[in-house]
């Protein structure tokens, strides 16, 4: 049984993103839901699902050395009694680590979901995908006015 009680879904988003600045295994696991129906898909990746293919997968990602500092923006929350879907940007910055390019940037587009047991509120899904290029608006001329007589 899981160790930390994350009182509302917001909790257990605060302490994955913790967990992942930190490259904090043990921490990222008590975020997770203990069911086998988790499912995880990093940017470009393959979906990742069971919670033994998942502690794996993070370990590896925490083992190469990179580490990052990202901060949250763009957020919607979708939210009931037993069930919470996040919506949202990671604004990541590579701080460094093994073939990192340090102070390289990067905004993820990304969908968390939550749902709430007994033992609190856990993670079941975290799915992140590169923000596409921003739109880039080309002014259309405008026709001079048509008058018909």
């Amino acid at each position: 049984m899981k160790k930390t009680l994350f009182a509302t879904p917001q909790d257990a988003e605060a302490a994955f993103y913790d967990a992942l600045q930190n490259a904090d295994l043990d921490a990222m696991m008590e975020v997770w839901s203990e069911d086998d129906e988790v499912s995880c898909i990093h940017p470009d990746g393959a979906r990742i699902s069971g919670i033994e293919q998942l502690r794996e997968n993070w370990a590896q990602i925490f083992k190469s050395g990179q580490r990052l500092q990202v901060q949250l923006t763009d957020q919607l929350v979708i939210s009931g009694p037993m069930f919470s879907l996040h919506s949202l940007h990671e604004n990541i910055l590579v701080l460094g680590g093994p073939g990192a390019a340090a102070g390289a940037r990067s905004i993820v587009v990304t969908t968390n979901a939550y749902v709430r047991s007994s033992g609190g509120w856990r993670m079941v899904l975290h799915h992140a995908s590169h923000s596409p290029a921003p739109v880039v608006r080309r002014e259309v001329p405008l026709e001079a006015p048509k008058v018909l007589h």
